[in-house]
């Protein structure tokens, strides 16, 4: 009998099983080999090229979801896919379906300490099977099928995870998957990828200046910062299970906010040089959002409508 673990945000509804046709051309393939074998970070969760063809063609299948709410198609971002496997793998093995990590992680700490700073939200499925997966490319196709198939299965107010994969500010997203004997776990990560980080701090001691350097490339201007702080994740005791639910993209306590008139103080030509010291041990979570027109004096603003472009985590303890 097989049995459907489902940790997303809420409950879905597994859709019929087609094995989905590959669309991607040569071109495509060729292209994303190239980034994955340019990708240096997280190594040991490095896709095999069978692999980069399965998530080559899932992507097409997130595509089309896409495309049918009018969202612009996806890039397969290589860093987030290997988060996605590191994950996937942990969760599978662990035979747990959760956002948080053995480590007591969430998702943007797990996409930052890889070394991403944009901004990013997940989905997580999966599936066990009591007699055993029998293992094959076009299982897995059918899988991470049906994993996304859930997703957009789900009808509102209980749509959370179909509305992360529609949503028209994602530009990129890793996909993720691994298999045991019995257990397969399926992740989504979406990324909103909208400025070029120069240099941000990863690690700074209380009292000490770091600075964060971004080029938006002409694009767009920085409209407003706000910084969370949070304590260190607590990890897990052996053979306790992560928990069970939603998570929330930021914490309670507000370290600090930066409105627009001051981050226009910071910029020169297209780049910002913002520099950042924290009083206090703690993980610091960065979300910056951005606007097409500068507002270099002060007045009344909200990020109502606004979503956030970056993820940048660091993390600060006494010297």
């Amino acid at each position: 009998m097989k049995f459907i673990l489902r940790y997303i945000l809420l409950q879905a509804i597994v859709m019929g099983l087609h094995l989905p046709a590959v669309t991607q051309d040569v071109k495509d393939f060729e292209y994303y080999r190239r980034l994955n074998e340019q990708e240096k970070r997280l190594p040991e969760y490095k896709d095999s090229d069978d692999d980069l063809r399965l998530k080559l063609q899932q992507l097409e299948i997130i595509n089309n979801s896409r495309r049918k709410h009018r969202a612009q198609p996806l890039e397969l971002d290589i860093l987030a896919s290997r988060v996605a496997n590191k994950i996937c793998r942990e969760a599978a093995e662990n035979e747990y379906v959760s956002h948080w990590n053995l480590k007591g992680e969430k998702p943007y700490h797990r996409y930052a300490f890889a070394g991403g700073h944009d901004h990013v939200t997940e989905n997580a499925y999966g599936e066990w099977d009591s007699k055993g997966f029998t293992v094959t490319p076009e299982l897995i196709a059918k899988l991470m099928k049906n994993g996304h198939e859930s997703f957009m299965a789900e009808r509102a107010p209980n749509d959370g995870h179909k509305r992360n994969i529609i949503d028209k500010a994602h530009n990129y997203a890793g996909i993720g998957f691994y298999i045991t004997k019995n257990h397969f776990r399926y992740y989504e990560e979406f990324i909103n990828r909208y400025l070029e980080y120069i240099s941000v701090p990863t690690a700074l001691s209380t009292g000490e200046t770091g600075t964060i350097v971004i080029d938006t490339k002409g694009r767009s201007y920085l409209y407003f910062l706000i910084c969370y702080r949070e304590p260190f994740p607590v990890p897990l005791r052996p053979g306790q299970k992560p928990r069970k639910g939603s998570y929330e993209d930021f914490s309670k306590e507000v370290a600090f906010k930066v409105p627009a008139w001051e981050l226009a103080g910071y910029r020169k030509g297209n780049i910002y040089s913002i520099p950042v010291s924290f009083k206090k041990e703690g993980l610091y979570y960065i979300q910056i959002f951005t606007d097409k027109k500068e507002i270099a004096t002060p007045r009344a603003i909200s990020t109502d409508g606004y979503y956030p472009v970056s993820g940048i985590v660091i993390k600060v303890t006494n010297p």
